[in-house]
C-alpha cells in the first residue's frame, strides 16, 4: 500500500503550527476582562473543588492491592463502583469551565473493533474532555507526571502506561508494555493517544509519532472540533484558561471516524501505517498533512531523517548581529576568526557567551548569550556550528568551499571518508541542531561505506530529497528570502517572528 496523498500542494501555504496568534478586537477585549473578572474566580474554583474530590476517590480505587495485581487490569467492583464517579467528577470539571455540551458525531468503536483511539489535532491541556465521550480510556503519560497533586492519583486510577523521556531504557518498557496491551485481545481496556505528541495551533496537522501504530492493531480516528470564534490553542495553562472561561460557554465536537484497517505493509511499516492515518484525519478536518514535529523543543521538519529547523539559527544569528549594527564586513570578519580558530586546533571550537561577544565585537554580552541559546542548552556554542550555517547565508563562500572545510574539520580520522557519526556532527553544523537520523542520508552519499567530499557534494546538491537543505539552508540570504524587516519565511513559504525558541 502507498502512502495517502494528503490533497495539498507542497507549496500551499498555511500558519507556523507551534505558533499561535490570537487577534482580538477592543470589544472583545473589554467583554473578556468584564466576563473574566466575575467567571474565572468562580469557574476555576468549581474545577478545583471537583478535582480534590477525585483526588482521595482516584486514590481508593487501587488501595489494598499487591504490585502484582497493579500489573492487572482493574476488573469486578472496583471498576463497576469507582468508574463511574471519576467520569461524572471529570464531566463536571469541564462543566464547571464552560463546556456546556460535548456533541458526539459518529460511533466509539467498541475494544474488539479498535484497541486504540487516535485523537487530533492536540490544541492545548483542555483537549483532556475528550475522555468523556471516550470513558476514560487508558493513556501514555510522561512518568514525572506521577508526582503532581491530583494528576498522579488520576494516572494511577487509570493505570496508563508510563515513560521517562530522560530514560531510554524507559522508553523500551513502555513500548513493550503499550504493544501488550494493544495485542492483549481485550484483556486491558482501550488506549487513547495523541499522535502528534505535543500540542500546536491546530492549523495542520504535524506528523504524527509511531507509538499508536507499533502494534499494527487498527485505529480509530477522532477529530476535535472547536467551534467558537475565540479559541484559547496552544498558549500557556493560565492564559488559555483565562480566554477559556471568560466566554459564557465554549463549543466542543467530538467526532469518531470510521475504524481505520491497516493493510499488510502498514502492519509491518508503523511509519507508512502512522502518515497515511494523518492524512486521512487531515482530509476530514480540511488542514494540511505536515511532516513537522517538535524535537528536543525544537519544531523541525523532517526530510530523508533529517532535521531541519523551522526557525534557523543561522538565520536569526543574522538577524541579530544586523540588529547590533555589524555590517556585511563585520560579519565576515568574525566569520574568519571563527574558521581560522577552528582550523588551528589549539584553543578549541567551543567557546563561551563572554569570548563569543568579544569575537563578534559586541557590546551586549546578552546577544551573544542569545545566539548560544540558539545553538546549544547551556550559555556556550560550538564555533563551529555558527561559522557553517551562517557562512553560506552572507554570500562570502560557495557550497563547494564550505563543504570542503567541513569535511577537514569533521573527517577526525583522516582517510577521505567520514563516518555515519562525522557525517552526524558535519550536518549538525550546516543545518544549526542535532541530527539523530542520519542512516538514510549515509546510504545515499557513500559508496561500498566511503562516503567522500565529493559524493556528499552530489547528494546535497542533485539528490531529489537532499537537495533541499542546500535550497534552503545554505544558499546566500536573497535567495532563502529574507524579508526587509526583519522576519524570516520558513520552509513552507509562510511568515514566523523571529523570536528564541522556547525550551
Amino acid at each position: 500500500m502507498e502512502r495517502i496523498d494528503d490533497g495539498y500542494s507542497a507549496t500551499q501555504e498555511y500558519p507556523h503550527p507551534f505558533i499561535h496568534k490570537m487577534k482580538l478586537t477592543r470589544a472583545q477585549r473589554i467583554r473578556g476582562i468584564i466576563l473574566g473578572s466575575i467567571l474565572f474566580p468562580i469557574r476555576v474554583t468549581l474545577a478545583v473543588l471537583f478535582f480534590l474530590i477525585m483526588w482521595p476517590i482516584a486514590r481508593l480505587r487501587l488501595a489494598g492491592l499487591s504490585e502484582e495485581e497493579r500489573s492487572k487490569p482493574v476488573e469486578g467492583w472496583r471498576r463497576w463502583f469507582y468508574h463511574p464517579i471519576i467520569w461524572l467528577l471529570s464531566r463536571a470539571v469541564f462543566f464547571s469551565l464552560g463546556f456546556y455540551w460535548i456533541k458526539v458525531k459518529g460511533r466509539r468503536a467498541n475494544l474488539k473493533e479498535a484497541p486504540v483511539l487516535v485523537v487530533a489535532p492536540h490544541s492545548s491541556f483542555l483537549d483532556m474532555l475528550v475522555f468523556c465521550p471516550a470513558q476514560l480510556a487508558t493513556v501514555v503519560s510522561r512518568s514525572e507526571n506521577t508526582s503532581l497533586p491530583v494528576i498522579g492519583a488520576l494516572l494511577e486510577f487509570n493505570q496508563s502506561v508510563l515513560v521517562s523521556r530522560k530514560d531510554p531504557e524507559s522508553r523500551k518498557k513502555a513500548v513493550a508494555q503499550l504493544n501488550e496491551r494493544l495485542t492483549s485481545d481485550g484483556y486491558w481496556p482501550q488506549m487513547l493517544m495523541f499522535p502528534e505528541g505535543t500540542t500546536t495551533n491546530g492549523s495542520a496537522l504535524i506528523k504524527f509519532k509511531p507509538g499508536a501504530f507499533l502494534a499494527g492493531v487498527p485505529v480509530q480516528p477522532v477529530l476535535l472540533h472547536y467551534p467558537n470564534k475565540l479559541v484559547s490553542n496552544t498558549m500557556g495553562v493560565t492564559e488559555a484558561l483565562w480566554h477559556t472561561v471568560s466566554q459564557p460557554y465554549t463549543n466542543v465536537t467530538v467526532e469518531f471516524l470510521p475504524v481505520y484497517n491497516p493493510s499488510e505493509e502498514e502492519k509491518k511499516d508503523p511509519n507508512l501505517y502512522a502518515d497515511n492515518v494523518q492524512k486521512l484525519m487531515a482530509r476530514a478536518l480540511g488542514v494540511p498533512a505536515t511532516d513537522h514535529v517538535m524535537e528536543g523543543g525544537v519544531p523541525v521538519s523532517k526530510v530523508g531523517g533529517l532535521s531541519l529547523p523551522l526557525e534557523s539559527p543561522a538565520r536569526e544569528t543574522l538577524t541579530l548581529l544586523h540588529k547590533n549594527g555589524l555590517g556585511a564586513h563585520e560579519v565576515q570578519t568574525a566569520l574568519d576568526r571563527m574558521i581560522d580558530r577552528c582550523r588551528s586546533g589549539a584553543q578549541g571550537a567551543k567557546v563561551s557567551a563572554e569570548e563569543l561577544a568579544s569575537m563578534l565585537g559586541l557590546s551586549h554580552q546578552q546577544t551573544a548569550v542569545h545566539i548560544c541559546g540558539l545553538y546549544s542548552k547551556d550559555d556556550s556554542v560550538d564555533l563551529r556550528h555558527i561559522y557553517f550555517s551562517v557562512a553560506p547565508l552572507t554570500g562570502c563562500v560557495d557550497l563547494k568551499t564550505l563543504l570542503h572545510s567541513a569535511f577537514t574539520l569533521f573527517n577526525r580520522e583522516g582517510g577521505g571518508s567520514l563516518s555515519e557519526r562525522e557525517l552526524s556532527d558535519l550536518m549538525e553544523a550546516l543545518v544549526g541542531i542535532p541530527q539523530h537520523r542520519i542512516a538514510e542520508l549515509y546510504a545515499a552519499a557513500s559508496d561500498e561505506n566511503r562516503l567522500t567530499e565529493e559524493s556528499l557534494l552530489r547528494v546535497l546538491t542533485a539528490h531529489p530529497t537532499f537537495q533541499k537543505v542546500t535550497k534552503e539552508y545554505l544558499r546566500p540570504e536573497e535567495a532563502a528570502g529574507t524579508l526587509s524587516n526583519g522576519r524570516s519565511v520558513n520552509n513552507n513559504g509562510s511568515v514566523y517572528n523571529n523570536s528564541k525558541k522556547s525550551e
